[in-house]
Protein backbone atom coordinates (compact mmCIF):
# COMPACT_ATOMS: atom_id res chain seq x y z
CA UNK A 1 0.00 0.00 0.00
CA UNK A 2 2.68 2.85 -1.40
CA UNK A 3 -0.14 5.08 -2.66
CA UNK A 4 -1.25 7.76 0.08
CA UNK A 5 -3.65 6.53 3.01
CA UNK A 6 -6.22 9.33 4.05
CA UNK A 7 -5.99 9.09 7.56
CA UNK A 8 -10.14 9.52 9.09
CA UNK A 9 -10.62 10.81 13.01
CA UNK A 10 -11.59 6.80 13.63
CA UNK A 11 -8.19 6.03 12.51
CA UNK A 12 -6.07 8.58 14.58
CA UNK A 13 -8.60 7.35 17.87
CA UNK A 14 -8.10 3.57 16.70
CA UNK A 15 -3.97 4.34 16.56
CA UNK A 16 -3.80 6.11 19.61
CA UNK A 17 -6.21 4.61 22.15
CA UNK A 18 -4.74 0.59 22.97
CA UNK A 19 -8.19 -0.37 24.24
CA UNK A 20 -9.74 0.23 21.17
CA UNK A 21 -10.94 -3.08 20.08
CA UNK A 22 -9.23 -2.50 16.15
CA UNK A 23 -6.13 -1.06 17.83
CA UNK A 24 -4.06 -3.51 17.14
CA UNK A 25 -5.14 -4.43 13.41
CA UNK A 26 -4.77 -0.87 12.48
CA UNK A 27 -1.60 -0.34 14.29
CA UNK A 28 -0.31 -3.83 12.35
CA UNK A 29 -1.93 -1.95 9.10
CA UNK A 30 -0.38 1.57 10.04
CA UNK A 31 3.12 0.26 10.77
CA UNK A 32 3.03 -1.88 7.20
CA UNK A 33 2.44 1.25 5.46
CA UNK A 34 4.96 3.32 7.21
CA UNK A 35 7.88 0.54 6.07
CA UNK A 36 6.20 1.12 2.59
CA UNK A 37 7.16 4.33 2.92
CA UNK A 38 3.48 5.67 1.93
CA UNK A 39 2.49 8.92 2.62
CA UNK A 40 -0.32 9.69 5.37
CA UNK A 41 -2.81 12.46 4.46
CA UNK A 42 -5.52 14.15 7.05
CA UNK A 43 -6.79 17.48 7.15
CA UNK A 44 -7.29 19.81 9.72
CA UNK A 45 -10.86 19.51 10.10
CA UNK A 46 -10.06 15.96 10.76
CA UNK A 47 -6.95 16.73 13.54
CA UNK A 48 -9.35 19.35 15.06
CA UNK A 49 -11.83 16.74 15.47
CA UNK A 50 -9.42 14.20 16.55
CA UNK A 51 -8.05 16.31 19.23
CA UNK A 52 -11.38 17.23 20.92
CA UNK A 53 -12.54 13.58 21.06
CA UNK A 54 -8.94 12.14 22.51
CA UNK A 55 -8.87 14.74 24.60
CA UNK A 56 -12.44 13.68 26.13
CA UNK A 57 -11.69 10.19 26.33
CA UNK A 58 -7.74 9.80 27.31
CA UNK A 59 -5.77 10.92 29.78
CA UNK A 60 -4.24 14.62 29.12
CA UNK A 61 -0.55 13.51 29.11
CA UNK A 62 -1.56 10.56 26.55
CA UNK A 63 -3.85 12.65 24.63
CA UNK A 64 -0.90 15.96 24.38
CA UNK A 65 1.72 12.90 23.63
CA UNK A 66 0.22 11.38 20.44
CA UNK A 67 -0.99 15.10 19.43
CA UNK A 68 2.77 16.17 19.69
CA UNK A 69 3.85 12.86 17.09
CA UNK A 70 1.20 13.89 14.78
CA UNK A 71 3.23 17.35 14.73
CA UNK A 72 6.43 16.35 14.60
CA UNK A 73 5.05 13.97 11.61
CA UNK A 74 4.10 16.98 9.41
CA UNK A 75 7.09 18.40 10.52
CA UNK A 76 9.10 15.26 8.95
CA UNK A 77 7.28 15.52 5.89
CA UNK A 78 5.72 12.13 6.69
CA UNK A 79 1.77 13.55 7.63
CA UNK A 80 0.54 15.73 4.95
CA UNK A 81 -2.16 18.27 6.79
CA UNK A 82 -4.64 19.41 4.12
CA UNK A 83 -5.99 22.44 4.95
CA UNK A 84 -10.11 23.12 4.29
CA UNK A 85 -10.12 26.37 2.01
CA UNK A 86 -13.08 28.50 1.42
CA UNK A 87 -12.98 26.66 -2.07
CA UNK A 88 -13.09 23.46 0.01
CA UNK A 89 -15.77 24.19 2.23
CA UNK A 90 -17.72 25.58 -0.17
CA UNK A 91 -17.53 22.28 -2.66
CA UNK A 92 -17.95 20.24 0.68
CA UNK A 93 -21.40 22.57 0.95
CA UNK A 94 -22.46 21.39 -2.14
CA UNK A 95 -21.35 17.80 -1.43
CA UNK A 96 -23.99 18.49 1.69
CA UNK A 97 -26.54 20.05 -0.35
CA UNK A 98 -26.50 16.83 -3.31
CA UNK A 99 -26.17 14.13 -0.11
CA UNK A 100 -29.42 15.20 1.05
CA UNK A 101 -30.52 11.51 1.89
CA UNK A 102 -27.66 11.16 3.90
CA UNK A 103 -27.91 13.38 6.76
CA UNK A 104 -25.97 11.44 8.99
CA UNK A 105 -22.76 12.31 7.08
CA UNK A 106 -20.48 15.07 9.07
CA UNK A 107 -19.19 17.98 7.35
CA UNK A 108 -16.02 17.11 8.62
CA UNK A 109 -16.44 13.93 6.43
CA UNK A 110 -17.69 16.10 3.32
CA UNK A 111 -14.61 18.04 3.44
CA UNK A 112 -12.58 14.68 3.45
CA UNK A 113 -14.37 13.75 0.82
CA UNK A 114 -13.16 16.74 -1.10
CA UNK A 115 -9.70 16.46 -0.65
CA UNK A 116 -9.38 12.96 -1.57
CA UNK A 117 -11.16 13.96 -4.88
CA UNK A 118 -8.79 16.43 -5.42
CA UNK A 119 -5.65 14.63 -4.17
CA UNK A 120 -6.79 11.27 -5.80
CA UNK A 121 -6.59 9.57 -2.60
CA UNK A 122 -9.32 6.00 -2.83
CA UNK A 123 -7.86 4.69 0.49
CA UNK A 124 -9.10 5.71 3.87
CA UNK A 125 -8.36 4.25 7.18
CA UNK A 126 -11.78 4.44 8.99
CA UNK A 127 -14.68 2.56 10.18
CA UNK A 128 -17.00 5.05 8.69
CA UNK A 129 -19.65 3.72 6.38
CA UNK A 130 -20.13 6.96 4.82
CA UNK A 131 -16.97 6.72 2.66
CA UNK A 132 -18.22 3.84 0.84
CA UNK A 133 -21.95 5.12 0.60
CA UNK A 134 -21.12 8.19 -1.12
CA UNK A 135 -20.08 5.95 -4.23
CA UNK A 136 -16.49 8.30 -4.92
CA UNK A 137 -14.83 4.92 -5.75
CA UNK A 138 -13.13 5.13 -1.86
CA UNK A 139 -11.63 2.09 -0.20
CA UNK A 140 -12.27 1.59 4.05
CA UNK A 141 -9.21 0.45 5.34
CA UNK A 142 -8.72 -1.88 6.79
CA UNK A 143 -11.99 -4.11 5.27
Amino acid sequence: MADPLFIDTWGWLALEDSKDPDHVRVAQLYQTFRKENGRAVTTDYVLDETITLLFRRRPFDESRRFVERLLAATTGGYLVVQRITSQRFEKAWQMRLRYSDKPDISFTDLTSFVVMEEEKITDVLTNDRHFVQVNLGLIAVPQ
